[in-house]
């Protein structure tokens, strides 16, 4: 290799990193406001509302979905069970005397 092509690879390597650098100027300048454009005023219609852990392999999640929550049983790595939280059909009487609410 002769001086001048070693100059000229160093000559390269200095314009890659420089264009490098320019490129990550921009991005930080630039990419927080068009992330914000591009991100939609939705609202999100799924949430965890609460997690409560059993044991070390049962976990109970109170998920709501919309204006419905819905309380899951998870276990092993799959679903266990699935109900509504707040069942509208549930009549006071068939609640047992421990559930009752308090006068």
């Amino acid at each position: 290799m002769d001086l001048p092509d070693i100059v000229r690879m160093i000559a390269a390597l200095a314009v890659t990193l420089g264009l490098v650098g320019v490129a990550a100027v921009i991005a930080r300048r630039f990419a927080p406001s068009a992330l914000l454009r591009l991100k939609t005023p939705a609202e999100k219609r799924l949430k965890v509302v609460e997690s409560l852990i059993l044991d070390p392999q049962r976990r109970l999640v109170l998920v709501r979905i919309d204006q419905h929550e819905q309380l899951i049983l998870l276990g092993e790595g799959r679903l266990l069970s699935a109900a509504p939280a707040r069942p509208d059909s549930v009549p006071s009487a068939s609640l047992p005397s421990a559930m009752e609410p308090s006068r």
